[in-house]
């Protein structure tokens, strides 16, 4: 490849994402390697794993708040509530199941995610912030057992 080629590439992926995704595809299924914009299919590849981190991240955040407020105001309980933390357990059991090394991660951020879901919890419920527990009064097998719903 020339070095011309490269640039081209490279300018590809400012102009074209798409593009450029496909390029780097058929490029890599040629053996091409010395074609391939690397800076950027790095830079991609990491954006990924940082991307899965943060999806699990949100949805623990979204089903720890739901728990709260399911446990909290049992007199507002609805199907919506419960829909959500279905959805939310089943989304994070799929992200478990497809990238097994998030697992540890899941443990580590475990208490940093309930406490933002205390606080946005807090925020929607009206509820003191203090009246909610300083530590998750669910477990982490609780949380995501489809079976499990404090009442």
């Amino acid at each position: 490849m020339t070095n011309q080629s490269f640039v081209n590439t490279k300018n590809l992926y400012n102009q074209d994402f798409y593009l450029w995704t496909q390029t780097i595809a058929q490029q890599l299924k040629e053996n091409k390697f010395n074609e391939i914009d690397i800076p950027n299919l790095i830079e991609e590849i990491e954006s990924m794993g940082r991307s899965e981190k943060r999806e699990l991240r949100s949805r623990l955040i979204i089903l720890l708040m739901h728990l709260l407020k399911w446990q909290y105001q049992p007199e507002k309980r609805s199907e919506s509530w419960r829909s959500t933390i279905t959805e939310q357990r089943i989304c994070i059991e799929a992200l478990l199941e497809d990238s097994p090394s998030l697992q540890p991660i899941f443990t580590e951020v475990f208490a940093d995610c309930y406490q933002k879901a205390r606080l946005k919890a807090s925020d929607e419920t009206g509820i003191k912030l203090n009246l909610f527990p300083n530590e998750s009064p669910f477990s982490l097998e609780e949380t995501l057992n489809n079976h499990f719903l404090k009442y």
